[in-house]
């Protein structure tokens, strides 16, 4: 099983992100397979389907239109099948209100998007590379935003 593929969605509405995202990891050291959606109503109609694996790791945007990530992360943790993803914050924000909501909503860890592809690489790499950490508690928030 250790070849298996490292299994990953990307929820972001801006096609540019999802581009450089997808380039990214397929740069990064880990094998790993991907799945981008627009938007939050895609991603959980995608989630919600039986004939599809659930993620290693989510990475969701906030803000998306017709429905944003926090609607979105709160639906994934009231759902006892979707319950256990690892959600990865995705997001341009740095506003101390939006880290704090979505670490109360039950976020595993909170990435601002780089703003260049070096640290884009950098970070991905990071975060699959250790995504089991994130996957238990204790959940503190000392640990919860990822600086690269």
């Amino acid at each position: 099983m250790r070849n298996k593929p490292i299994f990953v969605i990307l929820a972001d509405d801006d096609e540019i992100d999802r581009m450089n995202f997808k380039e990214a990891l397929e740069e990064g050291k880990l094998k790993t397979s991907i799945v981008s959606v627009n938007d939050g109503v895609e991603l959980m109609e995608y989630l919600f389907r039986e004939d599809v694996p659930l993620p290693t790791i989510l990475f969701l945007d906030l803000n998306m239109p017709r429905k944003n990530g926090i609607e979105c992360l709160k639906e994934i943790r009231m759902s006892e099948r979707l319950r256990e993803i690892v959600v990865a914050i995705y997001s341009t924000s740095s506003s101390d209100l939006d880290i704090e909501h979505t670490f109360n909503s039950g976020a595993n860890v909170y990435i601002q998007k780089p703003n260049n592809f070096i640290k884009l690489k950098s970070v991905l790499n990071e975060i699959i590379k250790c995504v089991n950490l994130y996957r238990d508690p204790p959940f503190n928030m000392a640990n919860f935003i990822l600086k690269i």
